[in-house]
């Protein structure tokens, strides 16, 4: 029974009471705000930001071949990246990047077979694709 008084005791103060009043306030108003804010972090992905750094690191080997000398990229995504919700994980969901559809390289060895291999095996490589999905030509003047 003297636990019963306590509570009641507790009930009855009007200082724990207004505590406990600014406590929910505070509580719905951090909920309501953490809606708008993302706390979590996610990778959205831009396919052509993403397709731009993709040709502009591609450059950058290829142009360091032998042989290769003046070289141009040309890059196409088979998607445009999405974002898949994930169960029964952290996380809710998972980024995943476009896929590269094809790959043109036009330079100045292009007519070269030895650079044209070089090239070929540079870029499969490197974006982890088939040579069918790969041309490369000789660039004109």
């Amino acid at each position: 029974m003297s636990k019963k008084l306590d509570f009641k005791k507790f009930y009855d103060n009007p200082k724990i009471i207004k505590i406990a009043v600014i406590i929910g306030v505070c509580a719905v108003v951090l909920i309501f705000i953490s809606s708008y804010i993302d706390f979590g972090k996610t990778n959205n992905v831009d396919t052509d930001e993403y397709c731009a750094l993709l040709e502009e690191d591609l450059l950058s080997v290829v142009t360091s071949i032998e042989g290769v000398g003046r070289a141009k990229i040309f890059l196409t995504m088979d998607n445009d990246g999405e974002n898949v919700y994930l169960n029964n994980t952290d996380t809710k969901t998972k980024s995943i990047t476009p896929v590269v559809r094809g790959v043109v390289v036009v330079c100045d060895g292009g007519d070269d077979p030895l650079v044209v291999s070089r090239v070929m095996s540079a870029v499969t490589k490197s974006l982890d694709i088939s040579t069918n999905k790969v041309c490369v030509t000789k660039l004109s003047n």
